[in-house]
């Protein structure tokens, strides 16, 4: 087996033994603290940019399948483990976690103490690296690592969003079958989602909660979105520094005005679209020390005092002091008391920075897609 070497900023190496594709990327490094869900980590856009390491010590033992997919191909620049199964042992499973990496052109790294390197990663923040298996001098690897660009500043939605717009229908990008439905239809609201790397479980759940759904590009204009007459107007998730995306803030500050001025547009935003949000109203973001993701952080709910286990991915945060005050945060994480949710106290606006889709994760707070519906009711 060949070997490979994940070298950080600050100076620490790692070696161990490569799997999946053979080259030299460069990335964010961050840990995900997830116990299944490898699949849905890789394919979420949200990673672009991102070297992912996990904490549970044995990953790929139940394979790769389509249906566990949240968009066309791998997003993660690599991927990182302690012990990579050397057996896929699941009915469903289409192949094995390396072919499917080599199949995608992704650099796996396994063997190496990834209790360490969280240890790490916790103790100084998130990290520039390096991972190749083309170069294995220590003292060029980390100075490649010093210099790569980070995500700081960096605008990477328009490399995941798609380029036109589309209908989404349910099945169409695998063929296997919907969630249940969560609850009757009725009437179907036309739902625009700005897509800015959006998992595909969220349109998912948006049809599944009654909606025709309408996927556009999140860098399209106001003007174009209105022109869809949407009933409701959804902010996905995304890659990359919230504040680079001044166009997208310039969009939502329009629409919240036409919703503030005559048609009351409910809009929902989750993760990304949480972020751009609150930079609409005002607020600043900012990046926290190593992030948040799993699935299993502990969110608090405001409003009613209830707790709801959550999945979560993301390096940056909304600050809360910088809120205006006719903007309410809803939700807080109660493991570092960031915010995680905000409301306006007059119009139909609000997000989550957590993931309710899940996919993978437990299903605690998918009442919020239901939320929606009912404000376009």
């Amino acid at each position: 087996m060949d070997i490979a070497k994940l070298a950080l900023e600050d100076g620490t190496v790692f070696t161990g033994q490569a799997f999946g594709a053979r080259g030299e990327v460069d990335g964010e490094v961050v840990f995900n603290t997830s116990m299944t869900g490898y699949q849905e980590i890789l394919t979420d856009p949200s990673y672009h940019g991102q070297i992912v390491a996990m904490t549970y010590p044995l990953i790929g033992n139940y394979g790769v399948t389509p249906e566990d997919a949240e968009s066309g191909k791998p997003w993660v620049r690599g991927f990182v483990v302690r012990e990579l199964s050397g057996r896929v042992s699941n009915f469903r499973s289409k192949g094995s976690l390396s072919d499917y990496l080599a199949e995608h052109n992704v650099i796996g790294l396994e063997g190496i103490d990834t209790r360490s390197l969280v240890r790490l990663t916790r103790s100084r923040g998130a990290l520039k690296g390096i991972l190749s298996t083309t170069d294995l001098d220590d003292a060029s690897l980390v100075a490649k690592a010093k210099a790569s660009p980070g995500l700081v500043g960096r605008d990477l939605t328009g490399e995941v969003m798609p380029s036109t717009s589309r209908t989404w229908e349910p099945g169409f990008e695998t063929g296997f079958a919907p969630h249940t439905e969560l609850v009757s239809p009725g009437r179907r609201p036309h739902v625009v989602a700005l897509d800015f790397g959006m998992k595909w479980n969220i349109p998912r759940y948006l049809v599944e909660t009654g909606c025709k759904v309408t996927v556009v590009p999140g860098s399209t204009s106001a003007e174009a979105i209105l022109d869809h007459a949407p009933d409701g107007i959804f902010l996905s998730n995304g890659p990359g520094d919230p504040s680079a995306l001044v166009g997208p803030v310039a969009a939502l500050r329009t629409l919240i005005q036409t919703a503030a001025e005559s048609r009351g547009i409910p809009i929902f935003g989750i993760c990304l679209g949480h972020q751009l949000l609150g930079q609409a109203f005002g607020a600043k973001t900012f990046k926290l020390k190593f992030g948040h993701r799993g699935a299993n952080h502990p969110v608090r709910d405001d409003r009613t005092g209830k707790v709801e286990i959550t999945t979560q991915n993301h390096g940056f945060a909304v600050d809360p002091a910088t809120l205006p005050p006719d903007v309410k945060p809803t939700h807080v994480n109660l493991n570092d008391q960031t915010l995680e949710g905000l409301s306006h106290s007059r119009l139909p606006v609000f997000s989550v920075q957590y993931h309710p889709e899940s996919s993978a994760g437990p299903h605690d707070s998918q009442y919020l897609f239901n939320e929606f519906r009912r404000l376009m009711d």
